[in-house]
């Protein structure tokens, strides 16, 4: 009865030590929501008209680029690995579809130049950039390459293709020409819809089709579960590789859309387009809660992320601080991140031991009265 007596009394000191663990792990788990609130309330108060909704319209326009990357990389990361490559992805599939509306697909052969429709240049522009993913993705995994120097390297050669294609200038011009029946690429990025413009209503889809594939399809289970134990996975019978090669070929089909709003907004493509934007879209899916050591993460969790990275880079500007102070500012918010990613990680850990030790303390309670 004495050892009876000991288990019970340490029953209650777990359950305090789970309810105040549960608090913390909680808020930790609604970080980027509460990070969210604070931004918006900070600029609401020192940047006159901030929450006007112009400026929001304009704002939330400006975080679709980034949201288009980080929902496309979220997947990439839940696998435990990276894409350097998206924003240089996003600067070439620009550049191509700027090649395909000014100079058009030239057959020296018939002595003729095809230019095709925006209904053919965007979905072929498309199909680029899942392509280009889909080949990190097989490399990846064909030849054992860390995604890390893997994508790396893409993003070098993708953005050396991208200065190929123009000589390093500007493609303008890229609302077509009637008398060729091109027209239209630059209603992409201006277009308006129910008062919203097109890029924030292809933001809300892509979501929407990325969390139900994420939450509802068996893919984006395996997916998690590459990320939590790939061994594992492979062994519950999860076509490891497979399933790789789609998930970085999402992320480049994804950065292909970036490249192609990007450019209809610009009415312009240029080689340099997206560049360092691949560390915008890393620090919205890190915001978010997903662990770069991979198995965890939410769709809605990297929005919020880009909505958090988007109104604290346009509030910045607002008020007018230096754009190297906006880089210093941006990378400590990545580090704070990352700390409080681990926070979580180590905190979680510590309350399945102490869940695990009160089960433990329950059975031994049970078989002993």
């Amino acid at each position: 009865m004495t050892q009876l007596s000991g288990k019970a009394q340490s029953a209650p000191a777990m359950k305090a030590f789970n309810s105040r663990e549960g608090v913390i792990l909680l808020l930790l788990k609604m970080r980027t929501f509460i990070a969210l609130i604070l931004i918006v309330g900070f600029f609401a108060i020192t940047v006159p008209d901030f929450l006007a909704v112009g400026s929001m319209v304009i704002m939330i326009k400006h975080i679709a680029i980034n949201a288009f990357l980080a929902l496309g990389i979220t997947f990439v990361i839940i696998t435990a690995g990276i894409d350097l490559s998206i924003g240089a992805t996003l600067g070439l599939c620009g550049m191509i579809a700027g090649w395909l509306i000014t100079k058009g697909i030239v057959l020296p052969a018939f002595g003729i130049a095809i230019f095709p429709s925006v209904w053919v240049v965007v979905p072929l522009v498309l199909l680029i950039g899942g392509l280009i993913g889909a080949a990190n993705g097989w490399i990846i995994t064909r030849y054992n390459v860390a995604p890390f120097i893997c994508t790396l390297g893409t993003m070098y050669i993708l953005r050396g293709a991208a200065m190929l294609t123009s000589g390093g200038e500007t493609f303008p011009g890229l609302q077509g020409n009637p008398q060729l029946g091109n027209t239209g690429f630059d209603k992409i990025g201006s277009g308006y819809f129910l008062g919203l413009p097109w890029a924030i209503w292809m933001m809300i889809v892509l979501a929407l089709v990325i969390a139900y594939v994420a939450r509802r399809l068996p893919f984006g289970r395996q997916v998690y579960a590459i990320g939590d134990n790939e061994r594992a996975a492979e062994l519950s019978g999860v076509r490891v590789k497979r399933v790789k090669i789609f998930v970085y070929a999402i992320s480049g089909l994804c950065a292909a859309i970036a490249g192609i709003v990007v450019s209809s907004q610009l009415v312009a493509a240029h080689p340099a387009n997206g560049t360092a934007f691949e560390m915008n879209a890393i620090a919205a899916v890190v915001l978010g809660g997903t662990s770069l050591a991979g198995g965890r993460g939410t769709i809605l969790g990297t929005l919020i992320g880009a909505f958090v990275i988007g109104f604290l880079a346009d509030g910045l500007i607002m008020m007018g601080v230096s754009e190297f102070w906006q880089m210093v500012i941006k990378g400590i918010v990545i580090i704070i991140a990352v700390i409080i990613d681990q926070m979580q990680s180590r905190m979680q850990q510590k309350a399945a031991v102490v869940a695990q030790k009160a089960l433990l303390v329950e059975a031994e309670a049970t078989r002993t009265a």
